[in-house]
């Protein structure tokens, strides 16, 4: 009888399976290790950064202006967040197809992949600074900010759009390094990301006039600066690489169609996936925005930005989770595709179940930390790390379980599956609950962990059932 989600040829043959390149000779615990490590230290820096914007945007002002401040920059959060997450679609494709390409050792295919993600990975990124530029007014309008809080994320939001083309390209660049088994090199490009974002955002916040002083459009032109100065750190060092790991060629470069589609046939469901994710969030944000408790949107990003130190590592072991199963399905290994998987899933439900005990014994500190001085924003956070707490473990089985089966190619049915539990209780209960009760910011985390305890349940399933297994790239 055949194991779930494996065959039975799998499974005779798994034992036999090598991986080349970077893992070569590495047990499958190491292999996880070698792939989660940097980009773990990679996003220990990314909140970091996180934590250094809302530190500079909190003290620029006091008052109902640091309240308004706060709340733009909740929503520029999560439109940059979208907007990356876009981006990354393109990086999807890019990523499944190089590990497939280094699982059956095709080093000619997986460098096309690395040079055609550059391509596609700015155009999306150009597609969404259009996008943005063209929609800011409605956006802000539709979600409800208050008058003071509007001027600030229009101007926030005008200046963080045009890093599109260059952190398109650089997500497209690093992902095709992360399915090649290379985690390291990306993990230094961010570095130059983070460093010259904080110290450009300080810098034009802080600074004496006319090099300082300009408020939010200077935390947005720092990472603007960051993503540029990150973009050209990797495009040099793949220009020094070994001939026979990733690197720039003539024939890498050249526009091919036959690589275009492949990529463009992971990423594309993907694609429509975030943004009517984004839509979906979208809509609980201007739920947040119209709640009666003052400084609700900023509370709801404080807590996120507390739950950032969870989840933030448990995508950086989805990574290893996705080029694993990525390689190991290109080297023919259905087996070993799912070994990986669950070594990974196993590893984030551990780490981030435990960090959410931490965010029970230490929600005061944690909130005085990240925001010192806000009591109004403190207060409602507070209650929303328990519930945050308490939904880890389901949180971890999504990050693991989807972004493994979107580094297999199976964007579909991530796509597919991801819709019904977020349209019902994001849209469907979000637009119900103001009918039968009074809405709090609490109530409406309440029903997020709700979807997020669906949707594991439910991808657990799709994980043991197999199909992911099947898809092409």
């Amino acid at each position: 009888m055949s194991k779930p989600g494996a065959s039975v040829e799998a499974s005779q043959r798994a034992a036999e399976v090598r991986l080349g390149g970077r893992m070569a000779g590495l047990s499958l615990p190491r292999q996880v290790l070698a792939l989660a490590l940097w980009p773990l230290l990679e996003q220990v820096l990314a909140f970091f950064v996180g934590l250094t914007d809302l530190l500079i945007s909190g003290r620029m002002a006091e008052g109902a202006e640091r309240v308004a401040i706060l709340d733009a920059m909740g929503l520029g959060g999560y439109v940059g967040w979208f907007f990356n997450i876009l981006q990354g679609a393109v990086a999807t494709g890019v990523m499944a197809l190089v590990s497939r390409a280094v699982g059956g050792r095709d080093t000619a295919l997986a460098n096309r992949g690395l040079g055609q993600g550059l391509w596609l990975g700015a155009a999306a990124g150009l597609g969404s600074l259009v996008l943005l530029q063209s929609g800011i007014s409605l956006l802000i309008g539709w979600i409800g900010l208050s008058p003071a809080a509007a001027v600030q994320a229009d101007a926030y939001l005008r200046t963080l759009a045009i890093a599109g083309p260059f952190s398109g390209a650089m997500f497209a660049v690093t992902a095709a390094l992360r399915g090649s088994g290379d985690t390291r090199t990306p993990f230094l490009a961010m570095i130059v990301v983070n460093v010259v974002n904080m110290a450009l955002s300080w810098m034009l916040v802080f600074a004496p006039a006319p090099l300082g002083g300009h408020g939010v459009t200077g935390i947005a032109a720092g990472t603007v600066g960051g993503w540029i100065a990150g973009l050209l750190t990797v495009v040099l060092l793949l220009g020094h690489g070994k001939k026979d790991r990733l690197h720039w060629s003539r024939a890498s470069l050249r526009p091919h169609g036959d690589t275009l589609r492949r990529i463009v046939r992971v990423g594309a469901p993907q694609s429509l996936e975030i943004a009517c994710m984004w839509l979906i969030h979208a809509y609980g944000i201007r739920v947040i925005a119209g709640l009666k408790d003052e400084g609700a949107l900023g509370a709801h990003i404080l807590a996120i930005r507390v739950e950032s130190m969870s989840f933030l590592p448990g995508f950086a072991i989805a990574t290893a989770a996705a080029a694993l199963a990525g390689q190991y399905l290109g080297a023919g290994s259905r087996e070993m595709a799912v070994k990986a998987v669950r070594l990974c899933w196993k590893t984030a439900v551990l780490l981030m179940t435990t960090m959410g005990v931490f965010f029970v014994l230490g929600r005061d500190w944690l909130i005085g930390w990240m925001a010192p001085g806000s009591e109004l924003h403190a207060t409602l956070a507070a209650p929303l790390l328990v519930v945050c707490a308490l939904t880890q473990p389901f949180f971890a089985t999504c990050i693991t379980l989807k972004t493994s089966m979107r580094g297999a190619g199976a964007t579909h049915i991530v796509m597919r599956w991801s819709f019904g539990s977020m349209l019902f209780y994001r849209v469907f209960v979000l637009w119900m609950m103001p009918h039968f009760m009074e809405v709090t910011l609490t109530a409406v985390w309440i029903v997020l962990g709700l979807d997020l305890f669906t949707q594991a349940l439910i991808f657990a399933r799709l994980h043991f059932r197999g199909k992911w297994l099947d898809a092409r790239v």
